[in-house]
């Protein structure tokens, strides 16, 4: 599969032959018709700003993929019930659970957001629970009752185990204009614990649903050109100490390289998927046999299996499949001069450091539609210090408690359209993008001090550049 072309100048471009690379270096000033380039994900790319916007199979895939997309699609989106069942590929859920569909929290393959209200459930909001001792394989231990991630429903005859609570406290600032704002600190706690006290040194993470697009895009970036971007000692002292994730890949039983979750704590499209299955909806698999029961819920070990495992392993391949060929939609507006002045504006106070534009995947082992693309998804796949405000205390592998993986931006502008909110963060805090910028510390407090020096005007413009991801 040939790479994206190059983007094509516009017949009264100022900026002779610069591609985006120089734009962004130079500023976009001037630049009046020269266009952006619009494949985010190379040729895996597709031009859909609907509702289904991130529910489209990527162009170039193999015939059977393509069957088998559609059959990965029904495991993920279709329920899962309780054993045994008249359904026998489908059941098997629980008995403790977060949501009965990938679905559920992933809806129209998009983002997940926090509860609106204290009744509200099954948003796609998730507490992971955590000890600050290690495992053998580097990991850090469960909670020994709950383990760790809270599930807060549970099948008949089993008790939820917790309910989650959020408090909110709003912050107030202002822009070097004078325009005010306010942001929402959540603080997290568990309430009706159905099976005892949480051990007194777990650390509570809440974390909401990512969009799925791209993902083996992602997965087929070459480990050496995310290695190179790091620099955990900042050797250049620009601020920006990148820092890959170590973490345990159960495929090969040793260390890999981290790419994906919030603290880039999965090493592969099929190990972050099996674990999902495991701790959002209870389905044992092939790479996570075993159920997250403890032995004060013994109703949760008594309750009826889906089989062993109850995903065959064919099937989960297909649901990876599904989730790593999910095609990224292109940019849009891409010629409009504000667009190409906030993306200049984006790179000028620093954003691109860290949401480094481009990427080219290598080859991909089983899709080779994915295989040798540019792709552009605004991340270098590494860890950043946030400061405190964003901070959970829980680390992660190589992860700090104060440190995020860099998500990608790459579809950021049609959550509302898909989602129909604009939640963002690995909490859900921000209620936009102006909230989601205001919030970067530490590593990335240059580039929120910067933003905050802009006219009202330029912070249009960037968000405009955003929007149009």
């Amino acid at each position: 599969m040939n790479a994206d072309p190059q983007p094509t100048l516009g017949p009264h471009s100022k900026c002779g032959s610069l591609v985006l690379s120089a734009l962004l270096a130079a500023g976009a000033a001037g630049c009046e018709s020269q266009p952006l380039p619009e494949l985010l994900g190379g040729q895996a790319s597709i031009y859909d700003v609907t509702p289904n916007a991130f529910a489209q199979p990527a162009p170039g895939l193999e015939r059977d993929q393509e069957l088998l997309f559609f059959v990965g699609n029904s495991f993920f989106n279709q329920n899962w019930v309780t054993a045994p069942a008249s359904t026998q590929a489908r059941d098997g859920l629980g008995p403790l659970f977060n949501a009965r569909s990938c679905a559920g929290c992933h809806f129209k393959d998009g983002r997940g957001r926090p509860p609106e209200s204290p009744s509200e459930s099954g948003t796609g909001l998730l507490v992971r629970l955590a000890l600050p001792d290690r495992a053998g394989d580097g990991s850090y231990l469960p909670d020994p009752r709950y383990g760790g991630q809270i599930q807060d429903h549970a099948i008949e005859g089993v008790r939820p185990e917790a309910r989650v609570v959020i408090d909110v406290e709003e912050i107030e600032g202002e822009f070097a204009d004078g325009t005010t704002y306010r942001l929402q600190r959540p603080t997290y706690r568990l309430e009706e614990l159905a099976y005892g006290p949480l051990h007194p040194d777990a650390t509570i993470s809440p974390r909401v649903a990512p969009q799925m697009i791209g993902m083996g895009l992602l997965e087929a970036i070459p480990e050496e050109q995310i290695l190179a971007r790091a620099d955990p000692s900042d050797a250049n002292s620009d601020g920006i100490s990148g820092k890959p994730n170590r973490v345990w890949d159960r495929s090969i039983q040793g260390p890999a390289l981290g790419r994906f979750g919030w603290k880039a704590n999965q090493p592969s499209v099929l190990q972050q998927t099996a674990a999902a299955f495991l701790g959002d909806i209870g389905v044992t698999t092939g790479v996570f046999p075993e159920q997250n029961c403890s032995g004060d819920a013994p109703e949760c070990s008594r309750a009826p299996a889906g089989g062993d495992p109850e995903i065959a392993d064919d099937d989960l391949l297909k649901v990876v499949l599904y989730a790593s060929s999910l095609a990224v939609p292109a940019m849009r507006d891409s010629n409009e001069q504000a667009v190409i002045e906030g993306a200049a504006l984006f790179d000028r106070i620093g954003c691109a450091a860290c949401h480094i534009p481009t990427s080219r995947t290598g080859v991909h082992p089983t899709i080779p539609a994915l295989s040798q693309q540019h792709i552009r998804p605004y991340t270098d796949l590494l860890l950043h210090d946030m400061g405190e405000g964003l901070a959970d205390g829980q680390p992660d592998f190589e992860a700090s408690g104060r440190e995020w993986r860099t998500p990608p931006l790459w579809g950021i502008g049609l959550i509302e359209t898909v989602n129909e909110h604009t939640y963002y963060l690995h909490d859900g805090r921000a209620r936009d993008l102006t909230e989601a910028i205001l919030w970067h510390d530490g590593e990335g407090r240059g580039s929120r001090d910067r933003f905050l020096e802009l006219s009202s005007d330029e912070r249009e413009r960037l968000l405009r550049f955003l929007r149009s991801l």
